[in-house]
């Protein structure tokens, strides 16, 4: 479990893909903007149309978004985040977003999600992917990256779940 100990905003990074108008894409938005009422800083590449959304809506809801690119672009148009972290490093920038959270939030997922995942896991963040909805992350729990438990898997269907399981790890007050 994540312990806190600086005065530092807990961050969360949102990893994964999902299409617009599907269930995953709504709770990703859901997830952005429920990680930004909680007041935790969200990351994400925006790369995807379900991370992008989570962005969207954390930032909508008032919320902090970092979002972490792999273009060298400082001046990137259109980009919804708070602040830019162009790391002109292409995939190689999947090793920050890994270790940019606290804990990672995964939604369905591609191969760069999955990268993105075993970098978090051999780092020990706290995967929370999202099932019921197809994709990659609905296997994650049943299926970790190897044997070693190197951190918790929490899945969650629902925005209560995830409460709960960003509870768990001490990362939001229930309530």
């Amino acid at each position: 479990m994540t312990a806190r100990t600086s005065n530092r905003a807990r961050q969360v990074c949102v990893l994964g893909s999902a299409e617009p108008g599907s269930r995953a894409y709504e709770l990703a938005g859901d997830a952005g903007e429920k990680l930004a009422r909680l007041g935790i800083t969200v990351v994400s590449g925006c790369g995807s149309p379900a991370t992008r959304v989570a962005a969207e809506r954390a930032l909508a809801a008032g919320g902090t978004v970092v979002s972490i690119v792999p273009s060298d672009d400082i001046n990137l148009q259109n980009w919804p985040c708070t602040v830019l972290i162009p790391c002109g490093m292409g995939d190689a920038r999947n090793l920050l977003m890994a270790l940019a959270g606290d804990a990672c939030i995964v939604i369905g997922g591609r191969a760069g999600t999955i990268s993105e995942v075993c970098l978090a896991w051999l780092h020990r963040r706290p995967l929370l992917p999202l099932t019921g909805c197809g994709g990659w992350s609905d296997q994650l729990e049943k299926n970790p990256p190897d044997e070693r438990g190197n951190a918790p898997i929490l899945s969650w269907g629902s925005i209560a779940e995830l409460h709960k399981n960003l509870h768990a790890l001490r990362l939001s007050a229930m309530g």
